[in-house]
């Protein structure tokens, strides 16, 4: 009984994954590895664990963005419309944080391009393009 006591003490080991990889990117780890003067274990361990950690960071931000953009406090109930009634138009846009794609869950770092989803309100505001252009060159600011 005492034998065992002492096993259980032990801290465990950390487990072992073995994974195919195409040589090209065998070369890119042991040179990345290389580089920065690590092993090949530990530089795809950390990627790992941020990649999962950037994910979860994703798709907590894009909940928390809809919820804003679509003016819920609270998450929507799960089988509600997927929202785009709600959106009037699309609106492109470099992102600041990261994000998900609605339609097809794909990842949006931050830095990259991306339309978000302008709601409708009670009544919206509209402009023709020429107004638009109006706003940018300044002609229209002193009406």
């Amino acid at each position: 009984m005492a034998e065992k006591s002492k096993r259980s003490r032990k801290p465990k080991k950390d487990r072992v994954l073995q994974a195919r990889i195409p040589e090209q990117l065998d070369e890119q780890l042991r040179d990345r590895a290389e580089d920065l003067g690590l092993s090949v274990s530990t530089i795809v361990r950390n990627v790992l664990l941020h990649t999962f950690n950037l994910v979860e960071g994703v798709v907590s931000d894009s909940a928390q963005i809809a919820r804003v953009i679509q003016g819920r406090p609270a998450a929507p109930a799960n089988g509600s419309d997927d929202g785009q009634a709600a959106v009037i138009g699309w609106q492109e846009t470099t992102l600041n944080r990261n994000g998900v794609c609605e339609q097809c869950n794909v990842i949006l770092a931050k830095g990259e391009n991306a339309a978000v989803g302008v709601p409708v309100q009670t009544r919206p505001l509209l402009l023709c393009t020429q107004c638009l252009a109006t706003l940018s060159t300044g002609e229209g600011a002193s009406q």
